[in-house]
């Protein structure tokens, strides 16, 4: 260690010894994946100073398992706050739309997830009390649960709670559901220092390239004399992610959903419980609640009057009315209530369009049975016509052949 009155060399046993071989091998492949990431950047062209860009997000899905470690809780983590952002981007664009069209949407309810990420990424929250306990040398994975069990931040969450068969777990109500993470190697995952000696050591390697990926800028607070500096994982990937979601809050978003229909890879094959599982950890399921929180059933005016013309046709004789006129009363002669007119487009609550399909569907059901009846009816005359004419020409071909006959009969009986 390097203190302001000189260099002090301390022995290490080993475990500590253990603890610095594995800081360097870790710093190391991180060292070496940043320099492959920039040139793979490189390569493919990558323009940090155009106008516009595309990018392509493929996120790792919500994890839930018998066992969950570290890595799902950054996992999971991360999907919270793309969660959060994916609710924003549905809720902002429907809260868009109706500020556009005049709507009043102050009564809707908005489910958001921030209580969630309180917990983990806030003072005093999960992420920090680990880098806490991560200080201590002889911190065990009990005491880590511990200060989880006892803390106000952890403790008072609705969204936290300790299992009852467990003194080492703790479970987190994600937006899809509870998860029990083992705290058992936290600890020892979450740590990620740089010993001084190695950075200095690395960076002033003989190979260019070494020296190039272990070079450091000097510090702007100008502190010098550091036996080691910590910087957790949680830490980076907390502060990654912060800078993940700054870009995306940048960009126009886009989703798209992947769902896997079968665990077995076969076609025709449709698992209910699975696919809703994937739903509901996609946050599906949540976007299409926000979304009927408010009016999910929207049609232009004159799409509305088009389609829904048959419930009031003779509001089309008067030329007087416009289309939202003409909606507005097709609206109330059907008796749907729980909608709202916009400036171009008719709003309906849950259910509303739905019941008035179902009342056009009645008319138009009773329309076809008018025409059929019509129909019917002029063919069963057509048919009776002809069989009346049918029936009076054979009538008289018959009569005449009976006249014949008499006629016959007659002169027999009177040349005789």
């Amino acid at each position: 260690r390097h203190t302001p009155e000189g260099p002090i060399v301390s022995p290490l046993d080993a475990r500590a010894a253990t603890e610095a071989r594995d800081s360097l091998a870790k710093i190391i492949y991180a060292k070496l994946f940043d320099w492959l990431v920039a040139c793979v950047n490189a390569a493919i062209g990558e323009d940090t100073q155009c106008a516009a860009s595309v990018g392509v997000l493929d996120i790792y899905g919500f994890e839930s398992f018998t066992t969950n470690d570290f890595e799902q809780f950054c996992i999971n983590l991360a999907n919270e706050k793309l969660q959060q952002h994916f609710n924003h981007h549905v809720f902002k664009m429907e809260q868009a739309e109706y500020e556009r069209e005049k709507i009043d949407w102050s009564y809707i309810k908005f489910v958001d997830n921030q209580d969630v990420l309180d917990l983990i990424e806030s003072k005093m929250g999960i992420l920090d009390l680990l880098d806490e306990q991560c200080r201590f040398p002889t911190a065990t994975a009990a005491d880590l649960a511990l200060k989880l069990y006892t803390t106000g931040a952890c403790k008072d969450s609705e969204r936290f709670s300790k299992p009852k068969t467990s003194n080492t777990a703790f479970t987190v109500n994600h937006y899809a559901g509870n998860v029990t993470y083992e705290t058992t190697n936290f600890l020892e995952k979450n740590k990620d220092f740089v010993v001084a000696e190695h950075q200095n050591l690395l960076a002033n390697s003989s190979y260019p390239f070494t020296a190039q990926l272990f070079y450091e800028a000097p510090d702007p607070a100008g502190a010098k004399f550091k036996g080691f500096k910590f910087n957790s994982v949680g830490s980076q990937f907390k502060k990654q992610l912060a800078e993940l979601m700054s870009a995306l809050l940048l960009m126009e978003p886009h989703y798209i959903r992947c769902i896997k229909p079968n665990s077995v890879n076969k076609s025709g094959l449709f698992e209910n419980a699975n696919v809703l599982h994937q739903l509901r950890c996609g946050g599906v399921l949540e976007a299409v609640r926000i979304s009927c929180a408010g009016f999910p059933s929207k049609r232009p005016y004159e799409d509305f009057v088009d389609h829904f013309w048959q419930l009031a046709p003779e509001l089309l004789k008067d030329p007087t009315l416009t289309d939202r006129e003409v909606t507005k009363r097709i609206i109330e002669a059907a008796g749907v209530t729980g909608y709202q007119l916009g400036e171009t487009k008719a709003f309906m609550r849950a259910g509303g369009m739905a019941e008035l399909d179902k009342l056009r569907t009645e008319r138009l059901n009773g329309a076809a049975v008018t025409v059929q009846r019509y129909v019917r009816g002029y063919i069963s005359r057509l048919s009776f016509a002809r069989v009346k004419k049918a029936t009076v020409l054979i009538q008289a071909a018959a009569r005449a052949a009976a006249a014949r006959r008499m006629m016959g009969a007659k002169r027999l009986l009177h040349a005789a």
